[in-house]
């Protein structure tokens, strides 16, 4: 009998494996670790919001909707927009639902990048940026934020490498993506910065990508900048961002793109061919969710109020705990720790983190495609409060 054979072909992501998120995340439930690596709540979202996309439910809102979601939804989006950043976009040529953050990213990407062109992205970096840009055919630039060290050599702060950007720019640049606020440092873009990447990109045909998922959590009264707030940028911009994110709901996968009618248009070329269209129910539920501002304007003082108890606890170990203005990531510096396992590499030090102590991190090397070692791990806080504290219970063993 002839043996049955699969065909061989290249690989498009030939460097693509299992994401360290996953990694991690599988290694916890094998050790009964508390997961504080990958970026999710484990607590549930507001009833409320249940409840709507339930009785959208039994309205029968359950076929396809416009492929470019719902217009109460885009509407809504609209208003919260010119509301808090200035900038009204059309909800008809230039609001885009999409199936999440991750998917309005590679759309956007695919919808202006072409063989040859180039990416600029600030390392760390989203994990998806790379293979998006991989699957359009661009080569990806990546320059690397500047780690600021204290007296004692340990990683202190990030700031955005202005002078590598600068250089980084040429003819060949179609895109640069920025994230604010940034995963995984927590550092956020403030106006400065938003003003000198206009002047940066004025007199060339760049576009930009706006990452910005955890726009509504920035913290001590720091105000997140976003691109829509500059109007310059906005008229490059894709701006994304995340209702997951905004609402708990992360495993709904629903957010959104914002950008110029001309940017809009190439992007639903693509997104009418990949998606197509996002979830019915969920769009009508956070539709009449979002009615309500105060279920975002509140999520500064929520997440902060975890922060700080997070960070308070942390205090008490040997971790070196960095800023975190923004997301709801804490990163700290290990290499401080009075252990032999301080001497580890970063992916090393949560793996060991993770069986032996039994709280997951992620290392912040995952964030870059080359090898780069700081000694820096990051935590998640967007968690119950009692799972916060045995987490801190354990990670005061070390």
């Amino acid at each position: 009998m002839t043996p049955q054979l699969t065909p061989t072909f290249p690989s498009r992501l030939p460097k693509v494996g299992t994401t360290v998120f996953t990694v991690m995340s599988a290694l916890a439930n094998e050790h009964e670790a508390i997961n504080l690596g990958q970026g999710f709540p484990d607590f549930p979202c507001d009833r409320q919001l249940i409840a709507y996309v339930n009785d959208a439910m039994l309205a029968n809102c359950n076929q396809y909707p416009p492929m470019i979601g719902i217009a109460e939804l885009r509407n809504g989006i609209s208003k919260k927009i010119q509301t808090l950043y200035g900038h009204q976009y059309d909800p008809d040529a230039e609001i885009t639902i999409t199936a999440g953050g991750t998917q309005g990213i590679m759309t956007a990407v695919l919808s202006c990048v072409s063989p040859g062109d180039e990416v600029i992205i600030i390392e760390p970096a989203y994990d998806s940026y790379r293979p998006s840009i991989d699957l359009a055919g661009g080569k990806t630039i990546a320059v690397s934020l500047q780690v600021v060290r204290d007296e004692a050599g340990h990683v202190a702060s990030y700031e955005i490498p202005w002078d590598e950007l600068t250089k980084a720019i040429n003819p060949k640049t179609r895109l640069i993506i920025i994230n604010t606020p940034h995963n995984p440092t927590g550092m956020v873009w403030n106006r400065s910065d938003l003003e000198r990447l206009a002047v940066l990109v004025r007199n060339t045909s760049a576009l930009i990508l706006s990452d910005e998922v955890y726009e509504h959590m920035v913290y001590d009264g720091v105000k997140h900048h976003s691109v829509a707030s500059h109007p310059e940028l906005a008229a490059r911009s894709f701006l994304i961002s995340s209702f997951g994110k905004t609402y708990h709901v992360t495993g709904w996968k629903v957010g959104y793109v914002a950008a110029p009618p001309a940017l809009t248009n190439e992007f639903r070329k693509v997104h009418q061919f990949n998606v197509f269209t996002v979830n019915t129910p969920m769009q009508y539920g956070l539709a009449a969710y979002l009615v309500d501002p105060t279920h975002y304007l509140s999520l500064p003082a929520f997440y902060q109020a975890k922060r700080d108890f997070f960070r308070d606890g942390l205090s008490a170990t040997r971790f070196k705990l960095l800023p975190t203005p923004g997301t709801y990531f804490q990163c700290v510096d290990y290499s401080s720790l009075a252990i032999p396992q301080a001497k580890l590499n970063e992916a090393d030090f949560c793996k060991w983190l993770t069986a032996k102590i039994g709280v997951a991190a992620i290392p912040v090397s995952a964030f870059y495609e080359q090898p780069t070692e700081s000694g820096v791990i990051r935590f998640c806080f967007a968690k119950q409060e009692q799972t916060l504290t045995n987490a801190l219970q354990r990670l005061l063993n070390i």
